[in-house]
């Protein structure tokens, strides 16, 4: 044996002597789960970070307040259209949460799939008009950054009171 493996070898006896095999799985998820409160958990599009400054904006038919509109595949909650807002901005009173899911649509207009941001509204009680739910490209939420069943509007100065969704168009995919 070479001195390296006696050494190991010793270590190895040590720490049997004296620690348990619970109490050693307990340090090792102990460590695990500092190791992963420093890194990033959310892989979410962050509005104000990656909302363009201009935005390319496709050209549209259909009528916003209906949840078969194209920018609605990936959505799950009341438009804002039918709530004094817009399929893409938030009625006065609300402001946009920091967070959002993101989809992608295809645009029956021109046949190209854009990039959606699905932004929750916060500030006021539910809207309650024009429920929309359609969930195409949802996956369950143990993979939050692509689900639309999670409140949103963490992070806002409202709190987490939800009022409405929107669907902004961030650009075109691929």
């Amino acid at each position: 044996m070479n001195r390296f493996d006696r050494i190991a070898e010793r270590v190895a006896r040590r720490a049997a002597k004296q620690i348990s095999r619970r109490s050693l799985f307990g340090r090792l998820a102990g460590a695990l789960t500092a190791g992963v409160a420093v890194t990033p958990l959310l892989p979410v599009a962050r509005a104000s970070a990656q909302r363009p400054a201009n935005p390319v904006q496709p050209g549209e038919t259909g009528d916003p307040t209906a949840c078969d509109y194209w920018r609605y595949c990936g959505i799950d909650g009341f438009l804002c259209a039918c709530c004094g807002g817009s399929a893409s901005s938030c009625p006065p009173g609300t402001e946009p949460s920091p967070i959002t899911w993101v989809g992608t649509c295809r645009n029956p207009t021109d046949g190209k799939p854009y990039i959606i941001s699905y932004n929750d509204c916060c500030g006021k009680s539910a809207c309650g008009r024009c429920t929309c739910s359609r969930s195409e490209g949802d996956t369950p939420v143990y993979q939050p950054s692509t689900t639309n069943d999670a409140d949103w509007c963490l992070g806002t100065s409202a709190g987490v009171v939800y009022n409405c969704s929107t669907a902004v168009v961030l650009g075109p995919a691929g």
